[in-house]
């Protein structure tokens, strides 16, 4: 009986998850460094937030819709619990969010929304791009020649744009002499994209640039044809970024800082509650808002770092 009662006590206080948790992830580019960090603080928010194993499956849709819905496919027949994505088509990716959801598996769309997802954390785009671009109203005293340098159609995107917009619609002093050129979201895009500008536009005063990949490209671009007075605001807050905003002269003079940890922590935070909740839960759609860093405050700015220290 004794023996029996031993045994009993240690079925129950086996742990309840002795399978590992086991999450999907697909991001766009994992040679951007916002998604490598996301990519890594997805799997540094599940070890901490799950009281047992995780396992972690990363890819690369390189913003590549047809890889992308293979990856998620195969994550479904893979028996994974939770699918973290930034899609790389927000509408498009619906179908395959669907049969992941028909599969018990809890979607999270991070960065960028998806169709479907029953847990939506994105950086709030549309204030980064209001943020950043007042700034550079400002600086231009209200009045001048600025250009975008646009990225992929996908919403993180196409909101920070939007954004910038409207603040630009507001001052009748600032034309807008480009919106469309695609800088990729990358340095080389930015460094193109730039060139291109520069050469049909010599007389541009600012530049806003959707990341910080193609805001250093292009400030890049712009040193190399002697561009010096004019300037480049961003968006990410990224610690190449920060650096930049630091040299002198610096071209990048500020960046609409979004935070890829928080991101990953309140994706896996939300999508373990769904995950333990019987049934499915009604979706979540949490916005992340951003803080401008300009060279004034960039000392105080701990880049994508955990707890970073306000920006005064």
């Amino acid at each position: 009986m004794r023996k029996l009662f031993i045994l009993l006590v240690a079925l129950y206080a086996a742990p309840l998850h002795a399978e590992p948790l086991r999450i999907g992830v697909s991001v766009a580019d994992l040679g951007n460094p916002f998604f490598a960090t996301l990519a890594e603080a997805i799997g540094d928010s599940a070890r901490a937030l799950h009281p047992g194993d995780v396992a972690l499956e990363v890819r690369s849709s390189a913003y590549d819709l047809e890889r992308q819905v293979h990856q998620l496919d195969a994550f479904t027949q893979a028996g994974m619990d939770i699918i973290v994505l930034a899609a790389a088509n927000s509408e498009a990716i619906g179908p395959a969010v669907r049969r992941a959801q028909q599969a018990g598996i809890v979607v999270a769309a991070v960065d960028i929304d998806a169709q479907g997802a029953d847990v939506t954390v994105t950086t709030d785009n549309v204030q980064a791009g209001e943020v950043a671009c007042a700034y550079m109203a400002e600086r231009l005293g209200h009045a001048g020649r600025v250009a975008i340098i646009n990225g992929a159609p996908v919403s993180s995107v196409t909101d920070r744009v939007s954004g910038c917009r409207a603040v630009l619609n507001r001052h009748p002093g600032i034309e807008l002499l480009s919106d469309d050129h695609n800088g990729g979201g990358t340095y080389s895009g930015g460094l193109e994209a730039m060139t291109y500008l520069i050469s049909v536009y010599p007389e541009l005063d600012a530049v806003f640039a959707i990341n910080d990949p193609s805001a250093i490209g292009a400030a890049s671009a712009a040193r190399l044809a002697g561009q010096s007075g004019l300037f480049i605001v961003g968006v990410d807050g990224s610690p190449e970024g920060i650096a930049a905003l630091q040299e002198s002269p610096a071209l990048l003079v500020a960046t609409a800082a979004q935070s890829p940890r928080r991101m990953a922590e309140t994706a896996i935070r939300e999508s373990l509650g769904q995950l333990a909740a019987s049934g499915r839960q009604e979706r979540q759609a949490i916005r992340l808002a951003t803080q401008l860093i300009t060279r004034e405050n960039a000392g105080h700015f701990d880049p994508w770092g955990d707890g970073a220290a306000a920006a005064k």
